[in-house]
């Protein structure tokens, strides 16, 4: 497919996306968690790397029992992070840069400390019992069904004042809302109203396919390929517990109200769903050309598939086939919730791995700190945070090292705080941080900035066309298009040279993952080379 420089591309289409995580981005006032005007403070790294967007993982009023994914109050700023004021001076900020902001929305559940929720566990009765999902214990007083919590154990937890069981997919602290109540969907349309009304330039939705849960709550089926030793979550298929046809149309009016304000300004809102599914079903949350649904259903691919060109290239194309006409691919290889990219495949491969990233048809979206190649962080017994470590330790499911704080110079706790950080640094922090990176001119940070200012320069890698090369052993090629505009990229993902693609021969060599050129691919090199003209 040939892309088209004439076509009018959304700025989200265009753009990139970078992810900061609030609590380690930067700490301004020395409580050893970062905070809203620490993220100012640093609004001109985020605009000289190159991004387009950032989006905040979320700064809700929170008891921060999964670290504010549990909302206490959607139309808040957590006094740890700040206030309403100062997130309207980092938004006034943002754009006076031409930074978009992005807000981490959370509809699935709340905290059990949302007034919503206190309400609704005080009586049987209570208007707002039926905005959450309680059900009667069977007759011997287990849970109403077989669902898991994502975190491990059932995902149901015992009421002793209400004499009921109430759901909640992860934390018993976070409960399920129950979105086939209207009332609580027009109150999280509200919720969305109150920050774009604010200019907030849309949302990356938490959990979007968990939303609406199957009429009756049947038993899910086994899993007949799991084991003992990875996350028990897995130990029922999710049929009837997410990705139901209802979740499909309350996406669709939340799509509506993000372009009915995008059409306001003509800057355009967008919608990132966080959806774990196979490409399929991952489609069709782009909703049809009457009706679409969220702009970008978030791609994990590159995420839960081994490093191999082999895998890699096929699962490109299918990706590309199952998009449809009306919808945008994107692609990420960090988040929060994922082990580092230079953990997984070594720093060498990490290079290789963002000018994927970067040069793949799509919006891509950047985890902080990937862009210095963060890798192992160990985090100390006594230190670890994170809820689904402590609940199911020793299995490879804790996030704290993909969660920790960002290293800016090499003055005591990285210039991140005056104050111990709340999670360890990277261990190589003296020498792997923003200043020093800045200083090599072939470090992963300036390799970043390079491929993100020839995203700027080159339409054919913004917004053109996508056409497997080759993926043959150790190498994936591929070329971008548009218009006249032809560049290949070519990656070597394995540990030997290998030949070039013979469609290179006569190009002009743009950038390489490696210093000085080869006749060869050499091992960990990612190549960018513009082709003749057809």
């Amino acid at each position: 497919m040939e892309g088209s420089a004439q076509k009018q591309h959304p700025w989200w289409e265009r753009g990139v996306v970078y992810q900061v995580y609030p609590r380690s981005f930067q700490d301004s006032d020395g409580d050893g968690v970062g905070d809203l005007a620490g993220i100012e403070r640093r609004l001109d790294y985020l605009a000289a790397l190159g991004v387009d967007a950032v989006w905040l993982s979320p700064i809700f009023p929170s008891p921060m029992a999964d670290y504010g994914y549990d909302i206490a109050d959607y139309c808040g700023v957590e006094p740890m992070f700040g206030t309403l004021a100062d997130f309207d001076r980092l938004l006034a900020a943002a754009h006076a840069r031409g930074l978009k902001l992005l807000l981490d929305f959370v509809p699935n559940h709340t905290s059990d400390r949302h007034p919503w929720f206190l309400e609704s566990r005080s009586s049987r009765d209570n208007p707002k019992r039926d905005w959450y999902i309680w059900r009667d214990a069977k007759p011997d007083g287990s849970p109403p069904n077989n669902w898991i919590s994502d975190f491990g154990g059932p995902a149901w937890t015992w009421d002793e004042a209400t004499g009921q069981y109430y759901l909640r997919a992860f934390l018993p602290t976070q409960p399920d809302l129950n979105w086939r109540n209207p009332d609580v969907e027009a109150a999280m349309l509200d919720v969305m109203r109150f920050w774009f009304d604010r200019g907030v330039d849309g949302f990356r939705v938490d959990v979007l396919w968990h939303i609406v849960k199957a009429e009756g709550l049947p038993d899910n089926p086994p899993n007949p390929h799991w084991h003992p030793g990875v996350n028990e979550r897995d130990r029922v298929l999710q049929v009837y517990s997410t990705d139901q046809p209802e979740a499909h149309a309350i996406s669709a009016r939340m799509r509506a109200l993000a372009d009915e304000y995008g059409a306001r300004n003509g800057e355009g809102r967008v919608l990132i769903g966080e959806i774990f599914l196979p490409n399929e079903r991952l489609a069709r949350w782009h909703g049809t050309p009457e009706r679409p649904q969220v702009h970008l259903p978030f791609n994990f691919a590159l995420i839960e598939n081994p490093w191999d060109a082999e895998a890699l290239g096929p699962l490109i194309a299918e990706y590309e086939a199952s998009i449809p006409e009306w919808g945008w691919p994107n692609w990420v290889i960090g988040s929060h919730d994922a082990p580092r990219i230079a953990r997984r495949i070594g720093e060498a491969q990490a290079r290789v791995a963002m000018l994927l990233l970067l040069t793949l048809r799509g919006t891509p979206t950047l985890y902080q700190g990937d862009e210095l190649a963060i890798g192992e962080v160990p985090i100390p017994a006594d230190r670890v945070q994170d809820p689904r470590e402590l609940r199911q330790p020793g299995i490879g499911l804790g996030r704290d090292p993909s969660r920790t704080p960002m290293p800016w110079d090499g003055s005591p706790n990285a210039g991140f705080s005056s104050a111990e950080p709340w999670l360890p640094l990277n261990p190589d922090w003296p020498t792997r941080n923003v200043a020093a990176q800045e200083r090599d001119p072939g470090s992963m940070l300036e390799l970043t900035r390079a491929l993100l200012r020839l995203r700027r320069e080159e339409a054919a890698l913004a917004v053109g066309g996508y056409t497997p090369v080759a993926c043959e052993g150790s190498l994936l090629a591929y070329e971008r298009r548009c218009g006249d505009s032809r560049l290949l990229v070519a990656l070597n993902l394995g540990q030997e040279p290998v030949p070039l693609p013979a469609e290179t021969r006569g190009g002009e060599r743009l950038l390489s993952t490696l210093s000085g050129e080869a006749d060869v691919l050499r091992a960990d090199e990612g190549l960018i080379v513009r082709l003749p003209c057809a």
